[in-house]
Order: C-alpha cells, then structure tokens, then sequence
C-alpha cells in the first residue's frame, strides 16, 4: 500500500517513514524542504491543493498520515500563515482523501486540544476540550472536520493527540532542548541545555520512535475502535529530568526557568490505546541511559 505522509521530513515525519518502509510500505513524503533526485520524498507545499492533487493523480494511496503544521510558537507569530497550513491544508486533505477514495486518514493531533488542566488531574479522552491557542484550536478543528467526513463520506479517519515529542533530530529553533537531552548526553564537550519550565512541573514526554511506531498501528489496523485517542507518553517532573540529565553527564548543566506548564496536561490517561494495541513504552529515563551508553 501506498501511504502518503504530510511533513515527511519534519522531527516525527522521518521517523514515521522510515517505520513504514521497514514494514513494506511505500511511502510519498510530503514536505517543502528540497529533496535530491532519486527518492519518494517529494518537495510540495500542501498549501498548494494543486500540487498536493497531483500526487493522488499519479499515485494510488491507500493511507494518509497527516503530519505538517506551523507549530505553537510561529503559529502566534504568524496566524494567517498558520491558519492557511493547520487549517485550509487539512481541510483540502481530506477532500481530496475522499475524492480519491482514500482509506485512512491518520491525524496528527495535540495533547494542546485539552488546554490547561489542575496539576493533579489525570485527562482522558473523555474529558472536554478547551485549547489554549490557536494551534490547539486547529487540532482539534481538523479532528472534529475528520470525524464529519468519517459520518458523511465513510473515510476512516482517526486522531492521535501527542504529547512534547523527545529525541535526537529534532532541529527545533524554540524547543532545541527536547532533542539536546538525547544528543549531547554521551558529548565529552557537554555545555548548557536551557529548558523554560520550573524544576516542580510535569511534562508529557514522549520518545519521537514511539510515536511512530504508534501512528504505524493506527495505519495497520485492519479496524479502529475509536475516532481519537491520546498518544502514550510519560509525566516527568522537570527537576527530576535535570538531577538525571546531570547525573548521566556531569558536563552538562541545564538551567531551568520559572515557567508554569500551561495550555496542556500535566497526566494523561493513555490506556485506550494501551489496551486497544497492547502498547508499551519504555521509559524516558531509560531510553536517556541508552543514550548516554551510545545504543
């Protein structure tokens, strides 16, 4: 089958294309940073329905996952650019998911459609939505618009709500700490990692390969028991993130801010997709001594 993956060559993007293809699928990626010849990574601007259009004429796709996205911090810099690529884009997407007779539609959702929640409150899919900005509004807009053309039209499509994405590679201006605390615990020449919450927050994290090895699920499925569900990750208290980072490599300092968590979740529960998939993840923790082992 066929996939065809939005943001091919962002943080989550690549990861998520390399799983497909391990599993024998061949995967048209999307994205608009320039590609060599000679691959299925396309150079395509999906605020551009033309050039998106040409690719369902000269390919068969049997799923979308649906990944691009002006993120937080940009998208209140730059609304109107923001709104034309989490908003118009999408909505072009799945019409053309239903043109073309597409199968799934796989979303890339935000734990930010919750908006901000008490710190000991534990957030499900049940609970109600209330986003804080307007990227959150947009997720959580493209997800109802998902779940309107699953009644309407009968395509398949289905959410998946993530939380801060850690790893190496994340080559992120705003949020670089989310990928240094992986690339620079096994450095010799260590330095400082800035991070902007208090040492007594909790975050949701979770390892950028466990997301893709989530959205694969949600593209093999033969069925899919619910519209939404909220993507495994792991509550760190931020102190602790700092007391393991610095244990792990002495070199390395990271000096916290005053910020308050605001806009997600401090808990969620994950365990629709944990028993629907029989899912598990290791932990944040582990996966950083792994990391400074060099595995």
């Amino acid at each position: 089958m066929n996939v065809l993956v939005t943001g091919g060559r962002g943080f989550v993007g690549r990861s998520v294309g390399r799983l497909l293809r391990r599993h024998g699928y061949r995967v048209v990626s999307l994205d608009t940073t320039p590609v060599g010849p000679g691959t299925d990574e396309v150079e395509c601007d999906i605020t551009d329905p033309a050039a998106v259009q040409k690719r369902f004429r000269s390919e068969r796709i049997g799923a979308i996952v649906h990944l691009a996205a002006i993120l937080p911090t940009t998208a209140q810099r730059e609304p109107l650019l923001a709104t034309r690529v989490n908003v118009q884009a999408s909505v072009d997407l799945l019409e053309m998911a239903r043109e073309f007779h597409v199968g799934r539609f796989v979303f890339g959702s935000s734990l930010s459609v919750y908006g901000t929640w008490p710190v000991d409150r534990v957030v499900s899919e049940e609970d109600r939505t209330s986003p804080a900005d307007l990227y959150g509004a947009a997720k959580l807009y493209v997800e109802r618009l998902g779940a309107a053309y699953r009644v309407a039209h009968g395509l398949e499509s289905v959410s998946l709500r993530i939380g801060r994405v850690v790893g190496p590679g994340a080559r992120s201006a705003t949020s670089g700490w989310r990928s240094e605390i992986f690339e620079r615990i096994p450095d010799a020449g260590a330095g400082e990692i800035k991070i902007p919450y208090a040492d007594s927050e909790r975050i949701l994290l979770v390892h950028v390969e466990d997301v893709a090895q989530m959205i694969l699920k949600l593209v093999k499925a033969p069925q899919l028991a619910h519209p939404v569900y909220n993507a495994a990750c792991e509550s760190v208290m931020v102190g602790e993130l700092k007391a393991e980072v610095e244990r792990l490599n002495p070199r390395i300092h990271l000096q916290l801010g005053g910020r308050a968590v605001v806009g997600n979740p401090r808990h969620v529960d994950w365990s629709r997709f944990a028993q629907e998939f029989g899912f598990r993840v290791a932990p944040i923790f582990g996966q950083l001594n792994q990391a400074a082992a060099g595995n």
